[in-house]
């Protein structure tokens, strides 16, 4: 059997601001933009990887919430504690720079883990965490 990750969904609280980040920092390809009323899905992907996708989408979509608990899960999304992604580069210093040059909110820069991953993390303009790590096979 031969399974494989099709997509990986995160909210976002701005499609333009996540649109923006994903497009222009990470250089992600903008696969599909779909608006529904005040409602907008963004897939993107990383170029050369057609079957591998992120849907960036409205953070309250489908669910059926109070005040209270819309301003909950949007605190968690701003923490970067609801939703999260991981990442892997050839050159997480390059990758790393501009995220950082992008004024992203960088949680932690480039380090070597003691489980033996080199890896930074930062959030996406929703609050999402975002790990990037050296492909093992570039790391020194």
């Amino acid at each position: 059997m031969d399974i494989t990750i099709h997509s990986s969904f995160l909210p976002h609280t701005d499609p333009e601001a996540s649109l923006a980040f994903y497009r222009d920092v990470l250089e992600f390809e903008v696969r599909l933009d779909v608006g529904y009323e005040q409602m907008r899905w963004i897939t993107v992907g990383p170029a050369g990887q057609p079957s591998t996708a992120i849907v960036l989408h409205p953070a309250s979509v489908g669910r059926d919430l109070s005040d209270e608990e819309q301003e909950f899960l949007l605190a968690l999304i701003a923490k970067g504690s609801y939703f999260g992604v991981n990442l892997s580069t050839d050159d997480l210093d390059a990758v790393f720079a501009r995220v950082e040059a992008s004024g992203a909110d960088i949680v932690q820069e480039p380090i070597e883990q003691d489980y033996g991953l080199r890896d930074a993390a930062f959030r996406d303009p929703a609050g999402n965490l975002i790990r990037i790590q050296q492909n093992k096979e570039q790391q020194a």
